[in-house]
């Protein structure tokens, strides 16, 4: 798939007959790139309703630092699976794909657009291409790997993994612990690879063909500057009260709400270990890092049919809305 500034093939049509023959408005990038106010100023625009693909913006717990749509935002459009997952929960892309394929029939229902937003990669392939059937893991082996992640590492499980399912590990940060463990189960759960298994797809929520598929890509440097901006304006809005609240709580670190960019900074702040400056910078750097990632993997897992942009207002037409 090539990047370009402007968008790779057709424009979505400027009436509005024309795009409520659309099934659906995807969009896609890393984070802090724009596609929140895009996706705002799609559904203003067509009278759609908002559905969240981010990991992390599921969560109840965490607003602020998941920066999930303020409460102006959402009385304004219709936004659907966003924060209605307990954080004391773990949740899967399977989870996602059977609340995804509820809120988009109840669209259907009602006559609207969904405008689906996020850069969780997987959740977005289940949503085009479908969502394969993993086998069930054993307990036992579940808990020998997870805790030797603790204690070893994920670098380490990766060269295991390098060894027993090359596809799988060379697809992988050396780093993504979850995804790591996860591809270890299976190969060792099936002597399969967990590619066999994702060839597998079951049936796409979305019909590719009637949906427009936007890739928000801005460039590196000004990405770096929207993430640090970002941050700063967390860190205003109550970023550190926020970590202390789910603090209080006293859930387990290894729930992914605990792992959320910006959790473990800001902890060490409540602690006395760590700057407010020092934690903003570091956190800072981990959301580079994954941005990083993100966009390695959307310009690598992508098929083709996606319009790419640098700027997200570049895909709106021009003169008819405007992004906040």
């Amino acid at each position: 798939m090539s990047v370009a500034t402007r968008a790779i093939g057709r424009k979505l049509p400027g009436n509005v007959k024309e795009t409520r023959a659309m099934e659906a408005i995807v969009i896609a990038g890393p984070t802090a790139g724009g596609k929140s106010g895009l996706a705002m100023a799609l559904a203003r625009r067509h009278g759609g309703t908002i559905v969240n693909a981010d990991s992390m913006q599921v969560y109840e717990g965490l607003h602020i630092l998941t920066a999930r749509p303020g409460e102006a935002q959402m009385g304004e459009v219709p936004h659907r699976l966003y924060g209605h997952v307990p954080s004391e929960e773990s949740y899967s892309v399977g989870a996602w794909y059977r609340d995804a394929q509820v809120v988009l029939a109840d669209l259907r229902t009602a006559g609207r657009i969904p405008i689906v937003v996020g850069g969780t990669g997987l959740y977005l392939k289940a949503l085009t291409g479908g969502l394969s059937a993993m086998p069930p893991i054993p307990t036992e082996l579940r808990e020998v790997l997870r805790g030797r992640l603790k204690s070893e590492g994920p670098e380490a499980l990766h060269r295991e993994l390098a060894r027993e399912d090359p596809q799988a590990a060379a697809g992988l940060d050396p780093a993504d612990g979850q995804r790591i463990v996860r591809a270890l189960e299976v190969v060792r759960a099936t002597g399969r690879s967990i590619a066999s298994f994702r060839a597998e797809a079951g049936s796409p929520l979305v019909d590719p063909a009637r949906t427009r598929r936007i890739l928000v890509l801005p460039e590196r440097t000004r990405l770096r500057a929207m993430i640090a901006s970002r941050f700063r304006a967390m860190m205003e809005a109550g970023a550190m009260q926020e970590v202390a609240q789910l603090r209080s709580r006293r859930l387990s670190q290894d729930l992914p709400v605990m792992k959320a960019i910006g959790v473990r900074e800001l902890s060490a702040v409540l602690d006395g270990r760590m700057s407010p400056g020092e934690a903003e910078e570091r956190a800072v750097t981990a959301s580079r890092q994954y941005a990083k990632r993100q966009t390695t993997w959307f310009r690598n897992q992508l098929p083709d049919g996606w319009e790419v942009f640098e700027e997200a207002s570049a895909a709106l037409e021009p003169g008819i809305v405007r992004v906040d």
